[in-house]
């Protein structure tokens, strides 16, 4: 039994196809296939399901591939701490976040982390929450940036602060003649939401209950349309389509916000989301935590709440 193998098993069992995890590994098919057979041959059992167009695991396939990934992050931390023990902020760090937090973050973080480490060049991804946790499970990502709700087994969170929701509205629109705004102000109105798939459509119906999907009297818009990224539903907003809910970070951060569009803040209980970072418990640069946490701290985010730092 080799790492090799331990990898190859992984790759199989991720892209449920022996031709796909080939090209991830960089190897040939037939390569491929005769290491797991060997690797099956070596246990006694059978990892995987083979049937036409589709490869699924056995049960106790699902329990060898996940002491695989064991295995395979176990060496890679040998690696990294013996490539990085000097230095921890030293080394690529592979970092995520969700669509609705990196655009927004990430100007502002990236030029801090340089100047901090200036020897750990960032890749980056930006993708749903679903996807980053599943790469940062299988050691793909090291750190990510999502929202709460987010728990998972063998990883641990850190808040890095609390977002309010405001809303977005165009310019002279009736709602602007209020100083803040309430759910039920939005009952009427055409309400833009990110499609499914987002995390953040799913706060924005939890705390507000009047932009919950429905359909629109005959004749008349929908009472919910739905936009690809929170950039298009600015545009949307300023067209004068309708109105929507931005986390305060991605509310202003464009040329219309002066001359189209207008923010109100919510009536108290103000709704927000808390922010955090997550990685693997196994990851062996503790450091890096720190760093981002600190970082992120130093970014001029004018409208978050960051925890507050117990007195010591």
């Amino acid at each position: 039994m080799t790492l090799t193998e331990l990898r190859y098993i992984v790759a199989v069992a991720r892209e449920k196809h022996f031709g796909r995890a080939a090209l991830a590994c960089h190897v040939s098919q037939p390569t491929l296939s005769v290491s797991v057979k060997k690797l099956e041959d070596e246990l006694g059992v059978s990892v995987f399901e083979r049937r036409a167009n589709e490869i699924t695991l056995t049960p106790i396939g699902e329990q060898i591939v996940e002491q695989a990934q064991h295995a395979l992050e176990s060496a890679e931390s040998v690696k990294l701490v013996a490539q990085q023990g000097k230095d921890q902020l030293a080394g690529p760090l592979r970092i995520g976040a969700i669509y609705t937090i990196g655009p927004y973050l990430f100007p502002d973080l990236i030029p801090v982390l340089r100047e901090r480490a200036p020897h750990m060049p960032l890749v980056i991804e930006e993708n749903y929450t679903s996807v980053l946790r599943e790469k940062l499970k299988q050691g793909e990502l090291d750190v990510i940036i999502v929202a709460l709700p987010f728990e998972e087994q063998g990883i641990v969170s850190l808040p890095l602060y609390e977002e309010p929701f405001v809303v977005l509205l165009p310019a002279g629109h009736p709602l602007t003649q209020r100083k803040t705004i309430r759910s039920a102000h939005l009952e009427d109105e055409t309400v833009l939401l990110l499609g499914a798939g987002h995390c953040f459509r799913d706060h924005v119906i939890d705390a507000c209950p009047a932009c919950v999907p429905k359909p629109g009297i005959e004749g008349d818009l929908p009472h919910t349309i739905e936009g690809g990224s929170l950039e298009t539903i600015r545009h949307m907003v300023v067209s004068g389509l309708g109105v929507t809910v931005l986390p305060c970070t991605a509310a202003g951060a464009d040329r219309y916000s002066q001359r189209l569009l207008e923010i109100r803040r919510f009536t108290k209980p103000v709704p927000s989301r808390t922010v955090v970072a997550a990685w693997r418990v196994s990851f062996p640069r503790p450091k890096v935590i720190d760093l981002i946490k600190q970082s992120i701290n130093e970014c001029q985010i004018g409208c978050v709440r960051r925890p507050k730092v117990p007195k010591t």
